[in-house]
């Protein structure tokens, strides 16, 4: 069975200055959803982080909450929790593609965020992805936020230019027009 093999996982990242991160959970499927955020308290704890948990009505909601997060308070990193299963409708395409999309997006801008929201077709399936004892999917969101907060602040000091930028070199020969093509 493909869900015990053996898979490499990063050494957890150090951090110089400990980390905040906000857990946003959708606790539709409450047991679950509480073994979720149980492995993701034990991992941040573990990196000597410190954390913040917001419930939200379902999984669609949990990428809204964070970028509310994002723009009105102070966070490193997000973990999003959920559980969507399978059901008779295609309700379940449109909430695990929307909310993975919407995740995904917060990522591009610059957020640090562990997509911890399992798909899974029953609830077994369920039952051992969030099992901190078993495959610990929220640990694993956990551990991602916390490797990209590590990356955003090892690069986040370091500066280089995009594009133009203005010269004010005053040299001559160089561009005419103020800016330089370096």
């Amino acid at each position: 069975m493909a869900g015990h093999e053996s898979h490499y996982i990063l050494p957890r990242p150090s951090f110089d200055e400990a980390v905040k991160i906000l857990i946003v959970v959708a606790p539709y499927y409450k047991d679950i959803a509480d073994n979720l955020i149980a492995g993701a308290k034990a991992e941040i704890e573990a990196a000597g982080g410190t954390w913040e948990l917001v419930e939200v009505p379902g999984a669609l909601e949990v990428p809204t909450a964070i970028g509310i997060a994002e723009r009105m308070s102070k966070f490193d990193g997000y973990v999003a929790l959920g559980c969507v299963i399978r059901g008779e409708t295609t309700h379940y395409e449109t909430v695990c593609n929307d909310s993975s999309r919407a995740i995904q997006l917060l990522g591009l801008q610059g957020l640090c965020i562990g997509n911890g929201i399992l798909t899974v077709e029953n609830r077994p399936q369920a039952e051992v992805r969030a099992d901190p004892e078993d495959q610990n999917k929220g640990g694993g969101a956990a551990a991602a936020a916390l490797h990209l907060i590590a990356l955003a602040r090892k690069w986040g000091a370091q500066t280089k230019g995009i594009g133009f930028r203005p010269e004010f070199s005053g040299r001559s020969g160089g561009a005419t027009d103020g800016f330089s093509d370096v």
